[in-house]
């Protein structure tokens, strides 16, 4: 179809139907609305929930076995005399996990801004099927639903770790933990993947099939980059996750045997033969280690965009940055099994994925040192959104270097299951994703809402205490790892080595609820923002994008008229001609509208 014919067809059905609420706000098949959708579902409510989880078990470790009303309030039967319940702890690490890991980041991130970016930055009308996205976001929705119903079970929710790594997940009877909450996990992440696998579908069509005139591959942000490659990432391993989540509910449910072999229960020899949870681990880490960077991915796409629009420079070695994206989604593929080093792995393969693992690190290098060239002499606007762009590449650098460590077999096995990895998977994976987030809700917020501005003083409020108290929580964790204090235990109390680290967790607890605090100040201004946020300019960051050309206004179909066209890459900022005058006179930027001059050469990037 025609470009001019595709415009038609949009601009017809925009005039001939009016929307009403349910239409517009609910059932909508806007992306931009689906990308509000994602980000208050996703971000503000499942995160905070996942935050809230997060206070409670921190509390139970810097002060084992103290009573807090607060407890009793929110865990009812699980906290009696508000002592918490030592398989309530355990059902808290796992829910916390699932939920940061794949409702926050996994879909919070790459649901709110693939949603909203794509279509406006490659100059789409909407994404390739509109109705596919409405029901992703819905699917994504229910999902989310039932997770949030497991918590009220009787037996209470799922508590194997958010691995769910059998037996514990396999059999009904072998926690609290293991009954009606593991089910109803199983069946929220089997709808959760299916509306990950509509996503990400359209998300790769829309990319390949509608960018506008001139939009060449080498020219797309990387930000779309970015998505687009997270998208394959998806595409490939999900599957493989719902694959998993299959049979263990036929192991659960149907007396099959994929995952169990020769089980005791208090002396009694059950009948499953054959099966082997090792495999389950398999499957599991064949998406589990590609979700990392599907969640770091979107990320750094993100802070690629954010730092060469606040640096005033074209962002340093673009094809090199294409080219490491492309090399991390293919490298993330073959490295699942690091995270069984001590599972009966034959050595000789452990070799192998220590190989790839520190391979990987190489990609990850270039990305972190092209950043750090792109800010370098740049004329640098320090926004919250740069900040936390900067912040990123911190916690990203600083969590990235413990991962040579975990990705050695033999350097593994002494800090494996203790706190050294949660140290090191939060700030690599969960700290530096969630800064990104941040970067992009800041940047983007007049995109998202008709113009309107957040507030940059509870900004950078919100960046600064997030910052300190973000290292605060997860870098002390590292030492008590190396100490030997193992991860998910109710308390330590039965192993008197550990009594001198008590200390440090009341430390890291104190931080913890601070930065949780100040998270309350990104919602207030969040929220005050979307009613009473100053109104910007069009273009309030003087950014090259195309986005930033589409009207404040909303509208479904993104341009009144005809969508633009493009001549140039994304990145033309501060480019002078060779009498050093800039391209457009007393303007630091050339939009990506902006037709190549006389004597201009469009920058080998």
């Amino acid at each position: 179809m025609s470009a001019t014919g595709h415009e038609h067809g949009h601009e017809d059905h925009g005039h001939h139907h009016k929307e009403t609420f349910v239409t517009k706000y609910i059932f909508s098949q806007d992306h931009k609305m689906i990308a509000k959708q994602y980000l208050i579902t996703g971000v503000l409510i499942m995160g905070f929930i996942g935050i809230a989880m997060s206070l409670f078990f921190r509390m139970q470790l810097a002060w084992p076995g103290e009573s807090f009303a607060i407890f009793e309030t929110f865990l009812g039967k699980w906290a009696p005399d508000g002592v918490m319940d030592a398989d309530m702890y355990l059902a808290l690490i796992t829910m916390h996990g699932t939920i940061m890991v794949f409702f926050v980041l996994t879909a919070g991130l790459s649901g709110t801004f693939s949603n909203l970016l794509i279509p406006l930055q490659i100059g789409a009308r909407d994404m390739a099927s509109g109705f596919l996205n409405m029901l992703s976001f819905w699917m994504f929705f229910v999902s989310a639903v039932i997770m949030v119903i497991s918590l009220f079970v009787e037996a209470g929710p799922a508590a194997a770790g958010w691995t769910i790594y059998p037996p514990l997940s396999a059999l009904p009877s072998a926690q609290p933990g293991s009954g009606a909450g593991m089910t109803l996990w199983l069946v929220s992440m089997a709808i959760f993947i299916a509306s990950s696998l509509l996503g990400s579908l359209n998300y790769i069509v829309t990319v390949l099939n509608l960018r506008t005139k001139g939009m060449s591959m080498t020219r797309l942000p990387l930000t779309i980059w970015a998505f687009f490659v997270t998208a394959v990432i998806g595409v490939i391993s999900f599957p493989v996750l719902l694959s998993a989540a299959l049979l263990l509910i036929m192991d659960r449910s149907f007396g099959t045997s994929f995952f169990l072999s020769d089980i005791f229960i208090q002396g009694e020899v059950l009948h499953y033969q054959g099966g082997s949870p090792v495999l389950f681990e398999h499957l599991f880490w064949f998406l589990g280690h590609p979700e990392v960077y599907i969640v770091i991915l979107p990320a750094m796409g993100i802070v690629s965009e954010v730092m060469a629009v606040n640096a005033r420079k074209p962002i340093f070695g673009y094809r090199a940055m294409i080219a490491s994206i492309l090399a991390i989604a293919f490298l993330s593929t073959i490295v699942w099994g690091h995270h069984m080093f001590i599972s009966g792995m034959n050595p000789f393969l452990g070799s192998v994925f220590t190989f790839t693992t520190l391979l990987i690190a190489i990609p990850s290098a270039v990305k972190a040192f092209n950043w750090i060239t792109t800010i370098w002499k740049g004329n640098l606007q320090l926004n919250p959104g740069m900040l936390f762009s900067i912040g990123m590449v911190s916690t990203f650098i600083s969590g990235g270097l413990t991962g040579i460590i975990l990705g050695d077999s033999t350097l593994d096995i002494n800090v494996h299951d203790t706190y050294f990895v949660v140290a090191h998977f939060h700030l690599v994976m969960g700290i530096s994703a969630l800064y990104g987030l941040f970067a992009g809700v800041y940047h983007w917020f007049p995109k998202m809402f008709q113009g309107r501005m957040m507030n940059k003083n509870l900004g950078y409020v919100h960046f600064w205490i997030t910052a300190i108290g973000s290292y605060g929580i997860f870098f002390p964790m590292h030492f008590v790892g190396m100490a030997g204090v193992p991860r998910r235990y109710y308390e330590n109390t039965a192993f008197p080595m550990f009594d001198e680290l008590t200390n440090v967790q009341v430390l890291m607890t104190v931080f913890a609820i601070i930065t949780a605090a100040a998270q309350l100040v990104f919602v207030f201004n969040f929220v005050r923002s979307v009613f009473y946020g100053k109104r910007g300019p069009l273009n309030p960051w003087k950014a090259t994008t195309l986005e930033w050309t589409a009207p404040q206004e909303h509208m479904h179909g993104n341009w009144p008229g005809a969508i633009p066209h493009v001549h140039r890459w994304a990145y033309d900022y501060s480019k002078t001609h060779e009498n050093g005058e800039y391209i457009i006179p007393g303007q630091d930027f050339v939009p990506q509208t902006v037709p190549l001059q006389d004597n201009e050469e469009e920058l080998n990037h």
